[in-house]
């Protein structure tokens, strides 16, 4: 391990974070930040990260400090994989957990056979709509903010690379999965998609976000290891 010296944060590093559920990419890089300033010293610096994970994602997070900031939009462009969770059968607003259940589906339809159909069918480049609860501006707004007030919104569909994509366990109404995408990708969006592929419905519950381009979740570090790192400088 480097040696952790205020030049080496000054003069550009990278650091893999596994950043914890329920925190915002923001508050990570915050705690980065202040952890900088109260341990090394640095009074400014530099720190910002490579790709956001929402509150209820876990995972990788590439978080650049000073020069090394000016690489934030390579590293943005690098593929991601994730592995997670669909909940089939349900969907809530959000996609995901944040908001609760708004409609049922049926499942009983759904088998082995029909599961592997839809996969494939994902594979490639295909048309994605963002999720409404995203920070994708619209009219001078986040979508969230529409979403939140109940607002109507025409959200435009953009073309994503699935360039993996693997069902790893098959427990209905579960479905564990392992996806390898490119940028722009919402594995919310996929969910939900692929839910109504299977004329049914699906929602996120579990996500995180193990590759980033040949970064990986095995050489990331907690806030909390990295804390001690610099108390032992």
């Amino acid at each position: 391990m480097e040696k952790l010296t205020p030049n080496l944060f000054q003069n550009g590093h990278i650091l893999l974070i596994d950043k914890p559920l329920h925190w915002t990419s923001f508050q990570a890089v915050n705690k980065i930040k202040w952890l900088l300033k109260t341990k090394l010293g640095l009074k400014k610096i530099k720190v910002g990260h490579a790709g956001t994970l929402d509150p209820l994602a876990s995972g990788l997070l590439i978080i650049c400090t000073g020069k090394a900031t000016k690489q934030i939009s390579e590293l943005q462009g690098l593929f991601k994989e994730y592995t997670g969770t669909f909940y089939i059968g349900a969907t809530t607003p959000s996609y995901d957990l944040e908001t609760e259940i708004d409609c049922l589906f049926p499942t009983k339809h759904i088998n082995e056979t029909l599961l592997e159909e839809v996969r494939t069918s994902f594979v490639g480049t295909i048309e994605q709509k963002p999720p409404i609860f995203s920070a994708i501006k619209k009219d001078g707004k986040r979508l969230y903010e529409h979403a939140r007030k109940g607002e109507e919104v025409e959200i435009a569909s953009r073309a994503i690379t699935i360039h993996e994509f693997e069902l790893t366990r098959i427990a209905l109404p579960e479905i564990d999965f392992r996806t390898a995408c490119s940028k722009g990708t919402y594995i919310r969006s996929l969910a939900f998609d692929f839910g109504k592929a299977l004329q049914s419905g699906a929602h996120l519950t579990a996500l995180r976000r193990t590759k980033i381009g040949s970064y990986n979740i095995k050489n990331a570090i907690s806030l909390e290891e990295f804390e001690q790192q610099l108390a032992e400088v």
